[in-house]
């Protein structure tokens, strides 16, 4: 027997098949979350881990994308039968404690996310996840979650630099070994290279001293392997942690999820 379990993002979303049995990962496919508005393009691309397959009749994904969550939602119990259930909708008080005033406004994969550093790490970590936006949360080594921080997305502030400066083209980001840029390309690449060098390095510090602890920093999301020669602290890049996350979530409902 086999589980679905998955990430919808503003950007990517992320579905994985794992053995239920063991809980390992067998296949991951990535995609623009955007197709999931097409059944076509779901089809196609789901019967690449679903097809043939023995699936339980329960599905969990983390989304912060509502509109993408019901799309999929829909699809997957008309196509596969397969109900889609939101992480928000289970229990996780078991694991970590959410010290926040509202609990609603943690998105669902940050609480993936701080699940996921606090079983594998047992440590005080923060999590920086290069996402459509870049964040910063926060977990006790008593699987406390203490909340975290929200700033632009590097994609996301190089299109909307690039929108809003008529002469600013897109472009990728790169590091740059020098801070000085000679020329238009140059300059840009330097600004956010070493910009979001120094946003990350500066919020660490920041959360250090206000909570006056040490830290584990776990990278994740799609730009984590590129600041590791930049970036002041240690860390480890752990690409998977949401999905783990989701993992141990669905082992401590898997009563539920049946």
């Amino acid at each position: 027997m086999n589980i679905i379990i998955g990430d919808i993002g503003n950007t990517i979303t992320k579905i994985c098949l794992i053995e239920k049995n063991n809980f390992k990962l067998k296949k991951i496919i990535f995609f623009n979350s955007k197709n999931i508005q097409s059944n076509f393009f779901l089809k196609k691309k789901l019967n690449h881990i679903i097809k043939g397959k023995l699936i339980n009749k329960k599905a969990l994904f983390s989304s912060v994308v509502p509109k993408y969550e019901n799309l999929l939602k829909r699809y997957l119990n008309k196509f596969h039968k397969i109900k889609l259930i939101e992480i928000k909708d289970k229990k996780i008080r078991k694991i970590i404690k959410i010290n926040l005033k509202n609990k609603n406004q943690i998105g669902s994969d940050r609480i993936a996310n701080a699940v996921g550093v606090y079983k594998k790490y047992k440590n005080n970590c923060i999590v920086v996840d290069f996402g459509t936006a870049t964040t910063f949360d926060v977990v006790t080594k008593n699987g406390i979650y203490n909340g975290g921080i929200i700033a632009p997305g590097v994609n996301l502030s190089i299109k909307s630099l690039s929108k809003s400066a008529d002469q600013i083209p897109l472009f990728s980001i790169k590091k740059q070994k020098k801070i000085i840029g000679k020329n238009t390309m140059e300059a840009l690449r330097s600004g956010f290279y070493w910009g979001y060098s120094g946003l990350i390095s500066n919020i660490i510090l920041k959360i250090q001293k206000e909570t006056k602890k040490k830290y584990k920093i776990i990278f994740t999301g799609g730009y984590a392997a590129l600041f590791k020669t930049s970036i002041m602290q240690t860390f480890a890049i752990d690409r998977n942690i949401t999905i783990k996350g989701i993992i141990e979530i669905f082992k401590e409902n898997k009563k539920h999820l049946n």
